[in-house]
């Protein structure tokens, strides 16, 4: 196998699941959502695992442009386990294949796209939940794992500190910077409606906020624009108060979480995914300007109101540590280091 400088942390992956990789042993996978931050990592962890146990397994990927992806990660795409299949997740063809698994990640958590394109948001998300569901019914899947978000919740009261599963699902229907939320909470709607009408055997991922390579680093991902902004030479830029928590996951404990929700979950019960680690955006980016040397200068555009809460989205994740014994491996400040390294290597 060629040098990967994800060795470490594929590796990790492998060894903390390596149970459940037999699983996959002779199977065949299709996912959805294959060529974005999570599918990327995914296709990482399945070349990797696929080669280092000879499990003879093959992944298809559902992507709208192969010659795209394969510009974009010649590595993933030359990989012989992998195949794809080209269409859009509301309408492709259905493969003449019987799969094992079906792991659905389609649907960027797209800021641009839900506010300026939020028809198009909504139909992908429950159009396309519909179809992948149907689909995996047509090719007697074993498991299905539904990759949902944090989202659902709606906003989350400044002053619950974290968000739990029993949390209800209430993302206002009068906002229309809801159209993401409100397509989440329908799709996994259409996920119990499958399970119970057809047996299928779903498990739901609700994830909240991740860090690592393949990240992208110039779209509405603070912790990626702080990094961004590191590699550039600084300053840091924080464009609010600083005040908002947030907690981030790193992508390779995020798929440590992934696989073993899918073949441990249980159907249609929600996992929140992501660290419990709440750290306000300012302290965020000062842990990332403290990562370079000289550390940078972070700059916050605004002054905290004192009298307003800070706005939450940290996840209560008691529910995986107990049911399922997972936790996050890698703290927050190696998370930024190794994903700034990656990111300084691939420029």
């Amino acid at each position: 196998m060629m040098s990967n400088p994800l060795e470490k942390d594929l590796n990790t992956i492998v060894h903390e699941n390596s149970s459940l990789w037999e699983n996959f042993r002779n199977q065949k996978i299709f996912m959805t959502g294959g060529t974005g931050f999570f599918g990327c990592w995914f296709l990482e962890s399945f070349i990797w695992a696929n080669e280092k146990l000879n499990l003879n397994a093959e992944l298809t990927v559902l992507t709208r442009s192969k010659n795209n992806f394969e510009k974009k990660c010649p590595y993933l795409a030359a990989a012989t386990c992998v195949k794809f299949h080209e269409g859009n997740v509301q309408d492709f063809i259905f493969p003449d294949k019987k799969f094992s698994y079906v792991i659905h990640a389609a649907t960027e958590a797209s800021a641009s796209l839900n506010d300026n394109h939020p028809f198009l948001m909504i139909d992908t998300i429950i159009k396309g939940t519909a179809h992948t569901l149907e689909f995996a019914r047509h090719a007697d899947a074993k498991k299905f794992l539904f990759i949902s978000s944090g989202a659902v919740y709606g906003r989350q009261p400044p002053n619950l500190s974290h968000v739990s599963e029993a949390y209800p699902c209430q993302p206002k229907l009068d906002d229309p910077r809801s159209a993401y939320a409100v397509g989440k909470c329908t799709a996994e709607h259409l996920c119990t409606l499958y399970s119970k009408q057809y047996g299928l055997d779903i498990k739901i991922a609700r994830c909240f906020a991740f860090v690592g390579p393949y990240l992208p680093l110039d779209i509405h991902f603070a912790i990626g624009n702080f990094i961004r902004d590191g590699l550039k030479g600084g300053p840091i830029n924080v464009n609010g108060d600083g005040s908002p928590y947030r907690s981030y996951l790193y992508a390779a404990d995020l798929m440590i979480w992934l696989m073993t929700i899918l073949m441990r979950g249980e159907t249609l019960r929600p996992y929140n995914v992501g660290s419990d680690e709440a750290l306000s955006i300012s302290e965020i980016a000062h842990h990332v300007a403290d990562t370079f040397s000289p550390k940078m200068t972070v700059q916050i555009a605004r002054e905290k109101n004192p009298a307003i809460l800070p706005e939450r989205y940290i996840p209560d994740i008691k529910r995986a540590r107990e049911e399922l014994g997972l936790k996050p491996f890698t703290s927050l400040r190696e998370a930024i280091q190794l994903t700034k390294q990656w990111n300084f290597v691939q420029r």
